[in-house]
């Protein structure tokens, strides 16, 4: 069996034998290849009966004895991800039919022979409070499991007060009755931030004892004050805040533990890789048994990874701010155009730095013209804004200094530009010139390169895309003629230009959303701008989008008199090489 082929890339079978717990090594194939005594012994299975099986097909059952099916246990998966993962509490069948209610702990297994895999621990979750409302210790195995618990919980998230919120729900009630955090803020201010009761059953907020905080005092012995200038944790109780209060937070540590009933608490600072960020108290109330050193060690490792998260979460704020100041700046104000209606939208990128290569801009070129520019330069984070502000600001230039230039020619020089001056790889972009002709009809003469055509909507709701003028993207080094076309804009018109995170999708076709947005569009030709861009956004952007979107709308006016008695003006009326 191919577990047994593994076997002698495992270490020798006193390696596992010197675990106290029931230990089991699986290979890459999720597949058994080594069972101590332990395990034999608490499941009831010889190790030639586990050697060769997938530890989810033959022992994990729910609690009826049925088995589970394999997309819904989170034990096989930790297998075969080899992720340190820990559950509590679940049934596993013994060789006589028999269940076993176990908690487990997988962890990756190498060894220096080149073998990989991952160990399972299985062992009986003892309870952890008797019914005296003394705490039984944290086992060995209980501690190492609620590490790794804290790890994967604190890691997979980058929002504090989400993080906060989880470290309260795996040691309330598990260690402590009240979970208590202050944070250090920017300017070196102190915020209780959370306040987590377990009342009843459940993780109750106290939002009463939450709020602004006295700030730290330099000189302070007392326990909360010593924690949050980074010394060592300790221990404190209602009698630690019994005498003359040495400072502002004292006088609050005498109010928290009146109002919550704590007698005993053990306190540890939250430690950045550089900063104090902290400090968490665990209070027991309820619990008889107080606190003492030992239980410090665990705290401190709790805190630890709890630091390093809020580092990372922070990071990612500051982050996010910096790139939200830098989009303000970079994305225009509209123009005012006499009696067009012009709207905008920018949308970030779910999951990256909240700016991105998407931009979009309009400007006057001169009297009764004006530029229109939508472009994606690779990319969604700062390196992009980065260059997307290169290639804004240039084209610009370009195309200021030639007003009267066919935008085909300005884009072409703006290719020049990117290939020796820019530090952009490659953008896709439109340019159009729009124009108010003599008969009072706005006339738009565009270039593409390589971005997705432009949509044309009436006011009665038929929707066209204007596919002319297409050429190569920007960046390519390719010299090829661009081409311009012309189409005179119809009263009461709405022009779209857009960016494709609007329309694409990993899962389907860029047909499937461009016919997406010209259905959408038409149905909503009669609403006001900045509503149609809204619910174009709401119900086009595909949900799986990961993408960054700028969109861009004009509406022409209402027509005049004379237009309303003569002949329509609508459609595209020429493309040129």
């Amino acid at each position: 069996m191919p577990g047994q082929q593994a076997l002698s890339s495992v270490p020798p079978e006193k390696a596992l034998e010197a675990l106290a717990a029931s230990a089991i090594v699986v290979d890459d194939d999720g597949l058994i290849v080594a069972a101590n005594s332990a395990a034999q012994i608490q499941l009831g299975r010889k190790a030639a009966e586990l050697i060769g099986h997938d530890p989810h097909d033959l022992l994990h059952r729910d609690s009826h004895g049925h088995s589970l099916p394999r997309t819904r246990c989170r034990m096989r998966k930790a297998l075969l991800t080899k992720d340190t993962r820990h559950g509590s509490d679940e049934w596993f069948v013994r060789g006589d039919d028999t269940l076993v209610q176990l908690s487990w702990l997988i962890t990756p297994y190498t060894t220096d022979a080149g073998f990989t895999g991952a160990l399972a621990l299985l062992y009986e979750q003892e309870s952890q409070q008797s019914d005296d409302g003394h705490s039984a210790p944290l086992t060995e195995l209980d501690r190492l499991a609620l590490l790794a618990e804290t790890t994967t919980q604190l890691t997979s998230t980058l929002d504090v007060d989400e993080a906060l919120h989880r470290l309260a729900a795996l040691t309330v009630p598990r260690l402590a009755d009240w979970a208590v955090f202050d944070l250090l803020t920017e300017r070196d201010e102190v915020r209780r931030v959370l306040v987590m009761e377990h009342k009843d059953g459940i993780l109750v907020e106290r939002e009463d004892l939450q709020g602004p905080m006295p700030p730290v005092p330099a000189e302070s012995p007392m326990p909360l004050s010593r924690a949050l200038r980074g010394a060592a944790s300790s221990l404190a109780g209602p009698a630690t805040y019994q005498g003359p209060p040495d400072s502002g937070i004292a006088v609050e540590q005498q109010r928290l533990f009146t109002a919550t009933g704590m007698h005993s608490a053990a306190i540890a600072p939250i430690r950045g890789l550089r900063d104090v960020l902290g400090a968490l108290t665990l209070g027991r109330g309820r619990r008889h048994d107080a606190f003492t050193p030992a239980d410090l060690p665990l705290l401190e490792d709790l805190t630890r990874r709890t630091g390093l998260a809020l580092d990372n979460a922070r990071l990612y704020q500051r982050q996010r701010k910096v790139a939200e100041t830098m989009q303000r700046h970079l994305l225009p104000q509209l123009p005012s155009l006499p009696g067009l209606e012009m709207t905008a939208r920018y949308v970030p990128a779910p999951d990256a730095s909240s700016v991105g290569g998407d931009w979009y801009d309009a400007f006057a070129l001169a009297t009764h013209a004006h530029a229109l520019a939508i472009g994606d330069v690779v990319g969604h984070d700062l390196d992009a804004a980065a260059g997307m502000a290169q290639l804004r600001n240039m084209l610009r230039a370009f195309a200021w200094s030639h007003p009267q230039a066919a935008p085909s020619d300005v884009v072409t020089r703006l290719d020049e530009a990117v290939m020796h001056i820019a530090e952009v790889p490659m953008a896709t972009m439109i340019l159009a010139r729009l124009t108010l002709g003599e008969d009072s009809l706005w006339r738009l003469r565009w270039t593409n390169a390589g971005h997705p055509p432009p949509l044309l909507v009436s006011h009665d709701g038929q929707a066209q895309y204007l596919d002319g003028a297409h050429g190569i993207l920007l960046g390519t080094g390719l010299d090829r003629a661009r081409p311009d076309a012309v189409v005179v804009l119809p009263p009461r018109a709405t022009l779209l230009l857009y960016t494709d995170g609007l329309v694409e999708s990993p899962h389907h076709s860029i047909d499937h959303g461009l016919d997406r947005l010209r259905r959408n569009a038409a149905s909503l030709a009669h609403r006001p701008l900045d509503s149609l861009c809204d619910s174009l956004l709401e119900q086009v952007r595909p949900s799986d989008n990961d993408d960054d979107v700028a969109l861009i709308a004009l509406r022409t006016p209402p027509a005049t008199q004379e237009q309303q008695h003569g002949p329509p003006h609508a459609g595209v009326t020429g493309t040129e090489a």
